[in-house]
């Protein structure tokens, strides 16, 4: 289960509205490999897949393949705006670390 503050709700459905592509969409969380430790974190708009984990937050339905819902069960997505930047940072209790910059974690 994956959840998602009020910020990150507010932020994807805020997105949602920018884009004709993103329309009737949910929003999907995904682990691919790549980056400094490992693996990196993806946030897109897509549709249901058959295999797919479905979560809900708010309004919002969260897609998962089943290899990333094994990387994300028990997570949490906020979205931040401050002097550092903007975008969504996942607070992961599986993670065995994460890179200096920030941008990706090992498992």
């Amino acid at each position: 289960m994956i959840q998602l503050t009020e910020n990150a709700v507010n932020k994807v459905k805020n997105f949602a509205t920018q884009s004709a592509d993103y329309q009737g969409k949910d929003f999907r969380i995904y682990v691919e490999g790549g980056g400094c430790s490992g693996f990196s974190y993806g946030f897109t708009f897509d549709d249901k897949k058959d295999d797919d984990e479905i979560n809900e937050a708010g309004e919002i339905r969260i897609l998962i393949d089943p290899q990333s819902a094994k990387y994300l069960a028990g997570s949490k997505v906020d979205y931040i705006d401050d002097f550092r930047g903007s975008g969504f940072v996942i607070e992961n209790p599986n993670t065995k670390g994460s890179c200096g910059c920030g941008s990706s974690v090992s498992f």
